[in-house]
């Protein structure tokens, strides 16, 4: 590309040369054969004033001669030659015996012959004449030096030429090593302004696609390392009721395999939340929630996984709070890896509770463990072990809490409480719906807070050796 631009410019060049230089070439020749015809008639006219008197009087011109190359012969009017040099009988001289100026050119000589005259008669001529080589000398110098010029002028296009290539070439040239570093995979990939419009809008278009690709990556990155720390948990309850049924082959199977369907259930509702999560489809689904439905759901599992190690679930929601207004996938996962951590990493009993704060509704959830030891900055930030998924949980519910416009914090350290900060929805009667049968069980109390102490959980769904 290079080549053939230089090549562009430099054709373009000599072509202006050829199409202006050639006819101003000739201009110039044609120009100096005229000044010289013009300064013979200058000398001959001097001349014949000059010699006027001896031209009448028919006397011979012994000394006469014209300055430099230019040679002078004087004629009377029959033609016969007076003085100084010339040929007889030549038709210039016989067009200036006849009261003209007579110019042409003559054995190599450029000639010019003007009349002499006497009282307006013509009573003789004066013939000047120079060798055409020495004007052709001097016209050859001025096309010697537009030569030069040419030559320069074709320089300055080869360096103008080199230098816009360079310029064109490069951002093509980068162009294109991004285009095969995003064919291979690199999508941080991003190109140089080259200053040059159309260019520039293909390098920006480049960006804007490698930077898409990146962020779909990222999501899919994203979803499956999610996906692979929350399908931990139910799939973890699903092998321990299985492995229950296997231990007591008495039961009755019918109930295992109904309860193993729900937890299928289960797993395919993560799956679905957290791929509408990693394809940013939380706005559609951005809608008031009932946490006390919400959390009456989702007891049941914890509450067998807490009973395996002789702990109980607690859920505590005060009256009059308002519905938040988030989405509900996003809320069930981040409620499952607050209460996951306090289960796998806490002790005794784990409560949930729910409560005004501000505009907000505050979910606090902790347990009567020893505490959280590291800083809140490397606490919420994703250091994932490819081989066990720590560290993705925290950083995980972050994000989902942030994208609802929420806020998830560790709000104190011993015994560790997280707090998740939702904003509020509007509504008319903010109504706790009952917990259902395999929920836990309810108990009614004279003060401001609606309270679920947590115990033991029915037969049915209760996790093996709970």
């Amino acid at each position: 590309m290079r080549t053939r631009i230089i090549g562009l410019a430099v054709w373009a060049s000599v072509l202006a040369i050829v199409l202006f230089g050639v006819p101003l070439a000739l201009a110039v020749h044609q120009y100096a054969m005229q000044a010289e015809r013009s300064e013979l008639e200058r000398v001959a006219n001097a001349v014949s004033f000059t010699v006027a008197s001896d031209v009448y009087d028919g006397e011979r011109i012994d000394e006469i001669s014209g300055p430099g190359l230019i040679k002078v012969a004087v004629y009377d009017q029959h033609g016969n030659q007076l003085g100084g040099m010339g040929p007889r009988g030549e038709s210039e001289v016989g067009e200036a015996l006849g009261g003209g100026i007579g110019s042409g050119k003559v054995a190599g000589d450029l000639v010019v012959a003007v009349p002499v005259t006497h009282d307006d008669d013509v009573i003789g001529a004066v013939r000047a004449s120079a060798p055409e080589s020495a004007v052709m000398q001097r016209v050859v110098l001025v096309w010697a030096g537009m030569a030069a010029l040419a030559a320069l002028a074709v320089a300055a296009a080869w360096l103008v030429g080199r230098r816009q290539a360079r310029r064109l070439a490069l951002p093509l040239e980068d162009l294109a090593v991004a285009a095969r570093r995003l064919g291979e995979g690199d999508f941080s990939v991003r190109t140089r302004r080259g200053g040059i419009p159309e260019i520039d809008s293909v390098g920006s278009a480049l960006n804007g696609t490698a930077g898409r690709l990146d962020d779909l990556l990222a999501r899919e990155q994203a979803f499956s390392a999610d996906a692979s720390h929350q399908l931990r948990t139910p799939l973890a309850g699903l092998r321990l009721r299985l492995e229950a049924v296997l231990e007591r082959p008495d039961n009755e199977l019918r109930a295992a395999i109904a309860a193993s369907l729900v937890d299928a259930d289960r797993l395919e509702t993560t799956i679905d939340e957290l791929l509408a999560l990693a394809r940013n489809k939380r706005a559609a689904q951005t809608a008031p929630i009932d946490l006390g439905a919400l959390l009456a759901e989702m007891s049941p599992e914890w509450c067998a996984r807490l009973a395996l190690q002789g702990r109980t679930l607690e859920l505590k929601i005060d009256s009059g709070v308002q519905n938040p207004s988030a989405s509900t996938a996003a809320v069930r996962q981040i409620l499952g890896v607050l209460i996951d951590n306090a289960t796998v990493h806490g002790s005794g009993t784990v409560t949930v509770a729910v409560r005004e704060s501000s505009d907000a509704v505050a979910i606090d959830v902790c347990d009567e463990g020893a505490g959280v030891s590291d800083p809140e900055n490397v606490l919420f930030t994703q250091r994932a072990d490819e081989r066990n998924g720590h560290g993705i949980g925290l950083p995980l519910a972050r994000r989902l809490a942030e994208a609802d416009d929420g806020r998830l914090e560790l709000t104190q350290r011993t015994p560790p409480v997280f707090t998740l900060l939702l904003p509020s929805a509007v509504a008319e009667d903010p109504v706790v719906e009952p917990a259902p049968d395999d929920s836990p069980r309810a108990t009614a109390t004279s003060e401001p807070r609606r309270r679920w102490s947590v115990g033991r959980v029915p037969t049915d769904s209760r996790a093996p050796g709970a």
